[in-house]
């Protein structure tokens, strides 16, 4: 891939795949903000509901996000973040981007009057003026094609630090939150099986990085405030989300089906056992721009 190339991640349609299954569908199993990504866990009693708002919180306050005039969210989902920034962080105006209509649909409703929620790719977007901070959870993930080498990985990584050093100003923050290959590479055939079935039925078109990767693409463009690595936390999440489709398992049949429930089932499932494994990481990472 050369440099005068940009590859834009996941298409359009293998985005739709994964995330226009149902929004009833997801909604009987995420939280009520269908917050679709890690939490972020405390030791005991802690719930569901009040990890993903942490999560939220933390990567809205690493980013720099209280009081900002303009946040970008690249990757919203059905909108929680976006509303989070201007109900508790006081962002005056937010702009999410999506490639599924599905969530545009809910996230334009949610996110309230002071959010623009966009149907575009972040290589497509004109930020038209600067933000103040950028966040983005659970997009990384999506931004290289499963058999892509490092070095065009790197680079289609690196083409989206670039456009995100462009809409900053000098020290401005961007907090980010992807999946990591984890360093466990001693996979037995059941677990390789299961990652495979997760690219081919769940996420295809999509790769997920190595933690150096990401941080090789931001060097020269940004500089690493902070790092930390959950993969115990998504371990718990996807454990949780797996609770709870279960108990409504019923109502996900009459929704999407029997084929589709099993898949997520499966899904689910095996992904907790990865974490667990150290197969797969959880990259929890602020950068500043210089």
């Amino acid at each position: 891939m050369s440099e005068a190339t940009t590859y834009r991640g996941a298409s359009a349609a293998a985005i739709q795949h994964h995330y226009d299954v149902s929004n009833e569908f997801y909604a009987l199993w995420l939280d009520p903000g269908r917050t679709y990504s890690c939490a972020l866990w405390e030791d005991g009693a802690d719930t569901l509901e009040d990890a993903q708002a942490r999560k939220l919180d933390y990567i809205a306050d690493g980013a720099g996000t209280n009081g900002a005039a303009r946040v970008l969210d690249v990757g919203c989902g059905w909108g929680s973040m976006l509303r989070r920034l201007v109900e508790h962080h006081g962002v005056q105006h937010a702009v999410g981007l999506t490639l599924s209509p599905a969530q545009h649909a809910v996230a334009a409703e949610v996110a309230g009057p002071r959010c623009d929620v966009r149907i575009e790719n972040w290589a497509e977007h004109d930020a038209g003026e600067p933000y103040d901070a950028i966040v983005s959870i659970g997009a990384f993930e999506h931004f290289a094609d499963y058999g892509m080498t490092r070095a065009d990985r790197v680079d289609g990584y690196r083409q989206f630090f670039d456009r995100c050093r462009e809409w900053l100003p000098p020290g401005g923050r961007l907090a980010l939150q992807t999946n990591v290959k984890g360093n466990n590479v001693r996979l037995d055939r059941k677990a390789v099986r299961d990652l495979l079935f997760i690219v081919d039925r769940i996420f295809p078109n999509s790769e997920i990085p190595w933690a150096s990767e990401v941080i090789e693409a931001s060097e020269r463009r940004f500089d690493v405030v902070s790092v930390r690595n959950d993969p115990d936390h998504y371990a718990r999440t996807c454990g949780e989300w797996f609770e709870r489709l279960v108990r409504n398992r019923e109502r996900a049949v009459a929704l999407v089906g029997e084929e589709m429930v099993s898949d997520y089932e499966r899904y689910l499932s095996t992904s907790v056992g990865h974490f667990q494994n150290r197969h797969l990481g959880l990259l929890r990472v602020v950068f500043e721009r210089r």
